[in-house]
């Protein structure tokens, strides 16, 4: 049986896929992993591959959505992302993007940052 955490990813990962195909994107991958490795959703536009680390969260918040993308989390979908783009031919240009899901009451927020960082690699 899934956590309330995890089916509170699983419905903030939905509802980021619905916002981003509104957005012209095509999902490609959810939780596609390698190793011990995950990146939440694939998309891709006609710029290029995008890998899209969604937060979700319940209101009240203690911390903004944004704040647990840390350093480290991101590097880790950095790396991901490399393994992904070596497995799959063509050039495409590369964003890495955050997509954040707040549910209040009867509503909910998203909101999405484009090219929300650049990657480090370790």
């Amino acid at each position: 049986m899934k956590t309330s955490r995890r089916k509170l990813g699983d419905l903030g990962e939905d509802l980021a896929c619905e916002y981003l195909k509104n957005a012209g994107q095509e999902i490609l991958h959810r939780n596609w992993t390698v190793g011990h490795l995950e990146i939440d959703i694939i998309s891709r536009d006609s710029r290029g591959l995008h890998f899209v680390e969604v937060k979700s969260r319940v209101a009240p918040l203690t911390a903004q959505p944004l704040d647990n993308a840390t350093k480290a989390k991101m590097a880790k979908v950095a790396k991901a992302a490399l393994r992904y783009a070596a497995g799959h031919s063509g050039s495409s240009e590369l964003f890495f993007d955050i997509v954040t899901v707040v549910f209040q009451g009867g509503r909910t927020d998203i909101t999405y940052y484009p090219q929300a960082y650049l990657p480090i690699y370790y």
